[in-house]
């Protein structure tokens, strides 16, 4: 057995993985705001969780994936400013924020199929979990930690010690060197549990609540997700490096304060997408979409190649020069595999297997992984005693990459128009029962380097391989 060893950034330590329930594991990732279409930055985070959730099944553990989805209270600064960003969404599109958050949440949903992310077994919406937000907000409020101010209920960091300790922070530095107005926030760390409706206006959305009417902070909706439906202790959580200093900072303290743990054993982040050296980001105003690049021409998938080319832990510049060297490292690779003939009964190498584990429980070390399976493919090619078992060992690894190796055809040259006629000619001879002619077209075809396949709705053509 080769343990599996992960990057806890809690503890800033790779530490052996072992789930805190037998064999089942419960993990959290933060989701998307659905005030918009995510970008590929987005997605490099979805795809590191997908290939942490494929590792942990590679493992033998059954995952328990709950993902939310965003849909109120996320502000836009993380300082508890600004408008909210579904409302800010919703005067962008002239659309109501309830239909830009079903608009953007189906949007988000066709880019995880397109990119063959899994689908986590719960996605909750924030707004379907207002009740269980401000029972979390009670309780926080009978044990002393919140105080009111004239925009709503806060967080009382004071009350913490250890209040920043997953992103090291240095509270007294942030103390004697505010430079901002916090407005009524007794410390710069304290953060909106409930933010209280404008008084001149009414909101898209809003609910009653102990404290008045209002919507809840966005820190707060996945401290209370994620302990509904995995507990307030579970093994994992994810998100990008950007939550690591405000949104999982302040996620640890209310369940700390709540219920006496930090949430998850293992605290895990996905490191940026950048483009020309610089944050991908919706506020630059231009970002990529997972539906440009297919407008562009790309396979998806060819994204998700290039990110397994570089580890989760480091930053990834994009440039279109790095897409096309994927598109043709993931085209080089089906083709090997799709050569490679199936129907066999062999099974995976055994010493492979072992190697491409010892590379996948090195913390995801993804780019050495996929090392190991070109030269699975290179070493044994297309023929020899051994192509069966090349072949079940990388559609074994395909389990963690998740490039649909199995399911992807090449596709069919398109035939010149002489090629088109003599095999429409051919399927006429064939519904007239001219046996002699079908079979002298055929043969032509074949001269010209083309097969002919009939099929019960016509034929197909296909380039003869050459022999």
């Amino acid at each position: 057995m080769i343990p599996l060893r992960l990057y806890d950034n809690y503890s800033r330590s790779l530490r052996e993985f072992a789930p805190l329930q037998g064999t089942d594991v419960g993990l959290y990732t933060c989701g998307p705001t659905v005030y918009d279409y995510q970008h590929i930055g987005n997605y490099r985070t979805f795809l590191f969780e997908d290939t942490l959730k494929r590792v942990l099944r590679w493992n033998g553990y059954r995952v328990r994936h709950v993902m939310n989805i965003t849909d109120v209270g996320h502000l836009t600064s993380d300082a508890d400013t600004g408008e909210d960003k579904m409302e800010k969404g919703a005067r962008r599109t002239g659309r109501t924020a309830w239909e830009i958050a079903a608009l953007y949440t189906q949007a988000f949903e066709s880019d995880l199929a397109a990119l063959n992310i899994e689908r986590p077994d719960i996605l909750p919406r924030a707004t379907d979990h207002i009740p269980e937000q401000i029972a979390f907000i009670a309780d926080l409020e009978r044990r002393g930690y919140t105080y009111r101010t004239g925009d709503g209920v806060y967080f009382d960091t004071s009350r913490q010690a250890d209040y920043g300790y997953l992103a090291r922070l240095d509270r007294q530095g942030l103390e004697a060197g505010k430079r901002v107005d916090v407005g009524d926030k007794r410390n710069p760390t304290d953060f909106a549990l409930w933010k209280f409706s404008p008084p001149d206006s009414a909101r898209q959305m809003e609910w009653d609540s102990p404290w008045g009417k209002g919507f809840p902070g966005w820190h707060i909706e996945c401290s209370a997700m994620a302990e509904k439906y995995l507990g307030d202790w579970f093994d994992i959580h994810c998100g990008g490096e950007d939550h690591i200093p405000v949104h999982h900072t302040n996620e640890i303290a209310q369940t700390e304060a709540r219920s006496g743990t930090r949430l998850a054993n293992f605290w895990m982040h996905g490191y940026f997408l950048l483009a020309n050296d610089a944050k991908m980001a919706k506020s630059a105003g231009e970002f990529l979409r997972v539906g440009a690049l297919a407008e562009r021409g790309y396979d998806p998938l060819a994204f998700r190649y290039l990110c397994l080319t570089s580890h989760y832990r480091t930053q990834l510049n994009f440039t279109w020069d790095a897409l096309d060297a994927a598109v043709t490292g993931l085209a080089r690779l089906r083709s090997g595999f799709h050569a490679l003939p199936a129907g066999s009964s062999a099974d995976p190498d055994p010493a492979l297997i072992e190697r491409f584990t010892a590379c996948i429980n090195d913390d995801l070390n993804l780019p050495r992984a996929l090392a190991v399976a070109w030269e699975t493919l290179r070493g044994d090619g297309a023929e020899g005693a051994n192509v069966g078992a090349t072949r079940a060992t990388l559609a074994r690894f395909d389990q963690v990459f998740g490039l649909g190796l199995a399911t992807w055809q090449p596709e069919l040259p398109e035939a010149p128009p002489a090629i088109e006629a003599l095999a429409a000619a051919r399927a006429a001879a064939r519904r007239a029962r001219d046996w002699k002619e079908a079979d002298r077209l055929r043969a032509e075809l074949a001269e010209q380097g083309w097969e002919v396949e009939d099929k019960p709705d016509g034929y197909a053509l296909k380039r003869r391989s050459p022999s």
